[in-house]
């Protein structure tokens, strides 16, 4: 099942909503709150489980400047998808280079959205992706700091390259992990944004990485591997 159909939709009605413009205060009404790392309150009560292991995908707290965090996430998240998958285009084993293929294609879409959507609603913005600092105020962009390589290389979740003969297990295992963050990070803009246009982004993700992430279970399945934990987000399905 391509996503694509799912998802370009849903970016593309966002298009129409470039002139919302969030306002950002100059005060600090949230002092305490701190950025990426930490690890606000769950969207659900099962996200903390299916949080990916040693990094909380969720962007802090509610704030002017929430959407504009989620986007530098999110892009930072897809980059690592498109990285992932280019290890598998050539694959000739049934599905696997052509799942890979529609990963890339949607993903790049939504960068190329989420681009628009930042400068539009973000003209003042640093050009580079940013984090809620360390008591940083979530309302204002001064309470704001660059992403730092670390907390970028987080995000993609890519890791150690595999080897060719690992690749096709490396990639399907990794997709599922990789797509199971995204839902961490859709759940928790549902839960912190009030934007109409990221809300429906984040819809079209939790629905397309679900069935995303069925068709990598039924790939490794004919691998031989059907493991618990390849189930641990089934709980961020629901809308």
């Amino acid at each position: 099942m391509s996503a694509f159909a799912l998802r370009f939709g849903v970016w593309a009605l966002g298009l129409a909503a470039l002139g919302t413009v969030p306002a950002l205060a100059q005060s600090d009404p949230h002092a305490g709150h701190r950025g990426m790392e930490v690890r606000p309150a769950s969207p659900a009560a099962s996200a903390e489980a299916a949080v990916h292991a040693g990094h909380d995908h969720r962007v802090g707290p509610a704030g002017a400047t929430y959407d504009l965090r989620f986007i530098d996430g999110m892009v930072q998240h897809h980059i690592g998808a498109l990285r992932m998958s280019e290890f598998v285009f050539g694959i000739g084993q049934p599905g696997v280079g052509a799942l890979a293929r529609t990963i890339w294609r949607d993903q790049a879409a939504e960068i190329r959205a989420m681009g628009l959507w930042r400068k539009a609603w973000y003209p003042q913005a640093p050009v580079y992706p940013v984090v809620l600092a360390a008591g940083g105020d979530p309302n204002s962009l001064q309470g704001l700091a660059r992403m730092s390589p670390a907390q970028m290389e987080a995000m993609r979740m890519v890791g150690a390259g595999p080897t060719n003969e690992n690749r096709v297990v490396w990639f399907l295992e990794g997709m599922l992990q990789h797509h199971g963050g995204a839902l961490v990070m859709a759940h928790d803009a549902l839960a912190n944004s009030s934007n109409p246009t990221v809300r429906r982004f984040a819809r079209g993700v939790i629905v397309a990485q679900r069935a995303e992430i069925m068709d990598l279970r039924r790939m490794l399945a004919l691998e031989g591997l059907r493991k618990p934990e390849y189930h641990q987000y089934d709980a961020l399905f629901a809308l």
